[in-house]
């Protein structure tokens, strides 16, 4: 049942709602979380997450006490190395050509160690991310690329520790209820208007904290602000990421920033459904592509595979591979690489070939030039410069020399069989553009001031990523904003009058 009367409303219930939803509840307010999904498929695009973050350690101290269950045996066989602020300020202005906006980033950058502590505190494990971020080299662990944290179980065991610490906490979570309309008068929100279970009904609020993701899911909205083809991108999470919540504030008032072209997107299966399958997660992605080079449907080559770690240009090529003709490209290996590939690409539903011989391969490469893609593998093995060592833990400059698109790192020639070929297509994670707020996470409006009572976190914020993204940020940014929005949300509320 909806309440006719709450202190705090959050919309949404991902990562960043219920991190919004705990910092409200710790300043002695009541809390409603609005869930427009069933259980069943609740959670946002969190649930859909490998539950990675990015966050600042200088050391093995910082990541005991994320992780007390990490053991002497592991430290001891580990180089986890460091990540700290300086590198990740220089990530977050490397990757968004600088126009990242400075005050949201400084907050990203200097508030993920206490938050990742605050979160630990309320009972969410976090874990070394072995299987997918380091590699055994001369029988020790190396960590690469800045990211080395993630939720136990993912993002579905993320979102399961969440509720369960939201309800023992007293906030009440409402499912299929979605969210159609802000109520605000002269003085700020005054409660918002939910459709649940199909009936239309008015929660009285005293602020209202946004976290309903991006347009992703809106293929309408898709066209409109990244441009003609991305309705025919696939969307890798949930299906109720509409951009509701960005509509709403829009529609009394709000400041729209950021990147409104722009959007995380990556190398997902050809196949894949419209929508991700909760079943799968997150493994229709293929993100072992440095290892290997992607043709497209001429059978070249068309990106420098090898420019940096994936965690650094995974969420950019989504965009180059939906510019290909016919939408798709597809990741070549050999048998050096294939038992290094992703556990991604070991899943049943998945779209490879395989072969004894070069030319049978590029034979089955479906809907792509034969001829020319053999053409390009001959060309670039010739162009390897083998004598310089592999090594999948550093850029190690193994790179080819003379072709028209050079690969700069990783640069492995394709050339002991058998070989195999993954099929992949755009898959948009959340878009980049959305609302204007301050530090304190208020929503601003048009002529630059805070709308009273109205706070976001989350996908639905604009101004933070440009162009790119760094692997880990996501989940990152929503857990630092949601709680500086919720703390603030609920001292707003502790103050208001009953």
């Amino acid at each position: 049942m909806l309440p006719a009367l709450v202190d705090v409303v959050v919309v949404g219930a991902g990562n960043a709602a219920f991190c919004a939803a705990l910092a409200a509840a710790e300043h002695g307010v009541s809390v409603l979380m609005l869930e427009r999904a069933p259980p069943a498929e609740s959670g946002g695009n969190s649930r859909f997450t490998a539950g990675a973050f990015r966050c600042v350690y200088d050391g093995v101290d910082d990541l005991r006490a994320l992780m007390p269950d990490l053991s002497d045996e592991e430290i001891a066989n580990t180089d986890f190395g460091t990540y700290t602020q300086d590198k990740f300020f220089d990530d977050m202005g490397r990757v968004t050509e600088y126009r990242t906006d400075p005050d949201l980033c400084e907050l990203l950058v200097t508030r993920n160690r206490e938050t990742m502590r605050w979160m630990q505190s309320k009972g969410i494990r976090f874990i070394p991310i072995y299987g997918r971020q380091a590699y055994k080299i001369a029988g020790k662990f190396k960590f690469w690329g800045g990211l080395t944290v993630e939720a136990w179980g993912g993002g579905p065991g993320l979102v399961a520790a969440l509720t369960s610490t939201a309800k023992n906490a007293g906030i009440a979570i409402v499912y299929n209820a979605r969210a159609v309309s802000l109520v605000a008068g002269d003085d700020g929100i005054e409660g918002v208007r939910v459709k649940h279970d199909g009936r239309t009904t008015e929660v009285k609020a005293k602020c209202v904290v946004l976290a309903a993701g991006g347009f992703q899911a809106n293929a309408e909205m898709r066209t409109r602000y990244l441009g003609p083809g991305w309705e025919l991108a696939k969307v890798r999470g949930s299906r109720f990421n509409t951009g509701d919540g960005i509509r709403m504030a829009l529609e009394i008032g709000a400041m729209a920033t950021g990147n409104w072209s722009g959007c995380h997107a990556v190398g997902w299966d050809r196949n894949a459904p419209e929508f991700g399958d909760l079943a799968v997660g997150d493994n229709f992605q293929k993100h072992s592509y440095p290892w290997g080079i992607m043709i497209n449907a001429n059978g070249e080559r068309f990106v420098d595979e090898g420019a940096d770690f994936r965690n650094y240009t995974y969420a950019k090529y989504g965009r180059v591979i939906l510019m290909q003709p016919g939408q798709f490209a597809w990741q070549v290996f050999d048998s050096k690489i294939i038992p290094m590939l992703r556990d991604e690409y070991r899943i049943k539903q998945v779209t490879k070939v395989r072969a004894d011989t070069l030319e049978k391969l590029a034979d089955k490469l479906e809907d792509v030039d034969a001829r020319r893609a053999l053409e390009t593998i001959e060309d670039y093995n010739r162009a390897v410069r083998s004598d310089i060592p592999f090594n999948p833990n550093v850029k190690d400059g193994r790179c080819t020399d003379g072709l028209a698109i050079n690969k700069s790192n990783w640069a492995n020639t394709i050339d002991e069989p058998p070989f195999e070929a993954y099929a992949v297509t755009c898959g948009v994670t959340f878009t980049f553009g959305g609302l204007k707020i301050d530090t304190s996470c208020r929503v601003i409006d048009s002529d630059g001031r805070a709308i009273p009572g109205l706070h976001a976190a989350g996908e639905l914020v604009g101004g933070l990523f440009y162009f790119n993204y760094p692997g880990g940020t996501g989940l990152m940014a929503g857990s630092v904003f949601g709680k500086i929005a919720g703390a603030t949300a609920g001292q707003y509320a502790a103050r208001m009058p009953s």
